[in-house]
């Protein structure tokens, strides 16, 4: 017998997954995979399509994994539509650069970025203006605060209004501190997410997340709602050398907002980086193109032109 299922947890070498229809009255089932797995090198994560085969004993064994559409390595998640990357207002201070990076990822990975700004208390200034670097670059943006409740109720909103069109499997991402966990209980406080208090002699999240695991929306929503929503632990380094997600030449196109001018440069092989005649420099004179986001995208263009001939 084979049953469709997906990974909401793995811990070891144990996963739990949750089947697409009923087994004896149940959904969610503690199993393991075939040792072929193993062998193959192949890593199970959480939001993985499997199926799964019960054996003579009765036991439950993953012995598939299905085709993804993406696969990250941290957060270790497959399978992804959407992700809510968190930035934090202060505490920790946020980096233009770091947020822009996963951003590109997502985008090159064909995941949706949803921009939520946190600790909007802390500094409204701030949070107002990477509400209209990240707005006016096309990413759905919303500005909170825990402490007040701002916004929460809008992120809520929209993680049920994309919920109800079709199954979706979307994760909260940022660096360590930045709230994840703690919107995610203002916003679902059934979940009762395990928080940490920040560290205010080094400024860093301590890392209270031990596991990535995807949470059942019509549990967290009620039913009617599809998909799965994941904590995932934190991270406030990325970088290119380690994720390897991507070539010089696909950069420009994690960049949504230089597609409307591509092709409008003076030279054919522009770089955006320096030219004359660059349409992208051009609008960020102008104002069209936040300078941040320029900038972000020269430094990741200068980490991604030191790769490794083969590499490419």
């Amino acid at each position: 017998m084979i049953i469709s299922a997906i990974i909401i947890k793995s811990v070891g070498g144990l996963f739990t997954i949750r089947t697409d229809e009923e087994y004896k009255g149940e959904r969610e089932f503690d199993v393991r995979a075939k040792g072929s797995f193993k062998h193959e090198r192949i890593t199970l994560l959480a939001g993985d399509r499997v199926e799964v085969e019960i054996d003579e004993h009765g036991e439950f064994y993953i012995s598939r994994i299905l085709t993804r559409t993406n696969s990250l390595i941290r957060p270790p998640l497959a399978n992804l539509d959407l992700i809510f990357i968190v930035i934090s207002c202060k505490k920790p201070a946020p980096v233009y650069e770091t947020i822009d990076k996963m951003i590109s990822i997502a985008e090159f990975n064909k995941i949706e970025p949803v921009i939520v700004i946190t600790k909007a208390d802390l500094d409204p200034s701030f949070a107002s203006e990477a509400y209209d670097i990240y707005s006016r670059a096309g990413f759905k943006t919303m500005i909170t605060s825990s402490e007040s409740g701002q916004g929460c109720t809008e992120v809520r909103e929209y993680i049920e209004a994309m919920s109800q069109k079709t199954p979706i499997v979307c994760a909260f991402s940022g660096a360590s501190g930045a709230g994840k966990s703690t919107i995610i209980n203002k916003i679902f406080p059934t979940l009762r997410l395990e928080t940490g208090d920040l560290s205010r002699k080094i400024e860093r999240g301590k890392n209270t997340t031990r596991t990535t695991e995807l949470f059942p929306l019509e549990k967290l929503l009620g039913e009617g709602y599809m998909g799965y929503l994941a904590d995932t632990p934190g991270f406030s380094l990325l970088d290119f050398e380690r994720f390897d997600f991507f070539f010089l030449e696909e950069l420009k196109d994690t960049f949504r907002e230089f597609g409307e001018t591509e092709g409008r440069c003076r030279y054919t092989k522009c770089t955006h980086t320096k030219e004359e005649g660059c349409s992208i420099i051009e609008r960020v004179k102008l104002g069209e193109i936040p300078k941040s986001r320029h900038d972000s995208y020269i430094s990741l263009y200068n980490i991604l032109k030191t790769k490794p001939k083969w590499k490419r």
